[in-house]
């Protein structure tokens, strides 16, 4: 049997979670029985590149606004030209326009995926949701905590599938800490702290702001290095500087080379009010570096607190502190939690374990 076509449909290739999952998916299921092709409804990015350099073709198509009719017709033609044997489409853009494209399309099965608990979202969203849901093969989660919202919302538990994030082998870049750090123009004696996302609202950067605040008053070591752009960079560096820790708080902007800071880092902070299974974490656990992050569903699918990391309650940002000060006063703890959070990714959240999943969802299809 010739390998079986597959499309997957996505709002844009940045540098950001789901788009990396669905790169690291279409690189790495098997050749022989699945040939992917990938449209960003938006625009590329990043990870495009990385999809070409595979030999994976890419189409963008350009859309404009949140309702753009052209879009649609446009993503309607591209899958009624390629004849996919089975469309994936990724999270609520996609979800929307990719969905009604394959089905005006007379295509199936269809397969979505919703990659975060959504709170955001109000009932229009979640109207579009359950009524495509009910057109929907499979939806794809990937932490029982995002398939729980969307079953609160009123789709039917038995459409999902939960497959987890997959989380690259962890392989040290080159330099030292030493060399970061004059980069950085920082002291030799530094600590650092890194935080990696979106600065959107989700993310709650301002917490770890005002959590580098109160560090600053117990101990002078402490820097907040903060990897990412979005619309709130500006009212963040604002927020900062009224804070007056503009020698302690550093925005680095969209970095490629993240896992270099995060790699030398003393610990990594997630303050997100929400996530699906953030891949921030993911990483920085692979690498052995100590996570504070918020108690929230899909952060407790990788953490058990005290045992892989340290949680705090959202918004807790004295909590946040005492943390890092705990990991940055114990080297035992650090080392422990550390060690533990990599072991957990090794045997748990592989990307090898993610392309099987996916793959054998998709042979079950079809």
């Amino acid at each position: 049997m010739p390998p079986r076509r597959i499309a997957q449909i996505i709002a844009t290739l940045d540098r950001a979670g789901a788009e990396k999952q669905l790169s690291l998916l279409a690189t790495g299921l098997p050749r022989d029985e699945f040939v992917v092709h990938v449209l960003a409804l938006t625009r590329g990015g990043p990870y495009e590149q990385t999809l070409r350099d595979a030999g994976i073709p890419v189409t963008v198509l350009h859309k404009r606004g949140k309702l753009d009719p052209l879009a649609f017709w446009q993503a309607r033609r591209w899958l009624k030209r390629l004849q996919p044997d089975l469309v994936q489409t990724w999270m609520f853009t996609a979800n929307a326009y990719g969905r009604a494209a394959a089905l005006a399309a007379g295509l199936h099965p269809l397969v979505a995926a919703e990659r975060c608990a959504d709170p955001w979202k109000q009932w229009l969203q979640l109207a579009i949701d359950r009524t495509l849901a009910r057109r929907t093969d499979r939806i794809v989660v990937n932490s029982p905590g995002v398939r729980d919202f969307y079953v609160a919302a009123g789709i039917a538990a038995d459409k999902f599938t939960i497959i987890p994030n997959g989380v690259p082998a962890y392989h040290p870049s080159g330099g030292t800490r030493a060399e970061l750090l004059a980069e950085l123009k920082l002291p030799a004696d530094a600590r650092l702290i890194v935080l990696v996302g979106r600065l959107w609202p989700q993310k709650r950067v301002k917490d770890a702001i005002w959590a580098a605040d109160l560090l600053k008053v117990i101990r002078g070591d402490v820097h907040l290095i903060i990897i990412g752009d979005g619309p709130q960079r500006d009212d963040l560096v604002r927020y900062r500087d009224q804070c007056e820790i503009q020698d302690r708080v550093h925005f680095l902007g969209a970095r490629p080379d993240a896992m270099r800071f995060v790699e030398r880092a003393d610990l990594l902070w997630l303050t997100s009010a929400y996530e699906g299974l953030p891949n921030s974490v993911m990483e920085a656990m692979a690498a052995g570096v100590p996570v504070v992050a918020t108690d929230i569903p899909g952060v407790r699918d990788l953490i058990i607190d005290g045992q892989h990391g340290l949680l705090v309650p959202v918004g807790d940002r004295a909590g946040l502190a005492r943390c890092a000060n705990r990991l940055l006063e114990s080297p035992e703890l650090h080392q422990r939690l550390g060690a533990a959070g990599r072991e957990r990714m090794t045997r748990e959240f592989s990307v090898e374990a993610m392309v099987k999943g996916y793959a054998e969802l998709y042979r079950g299809l079809l």
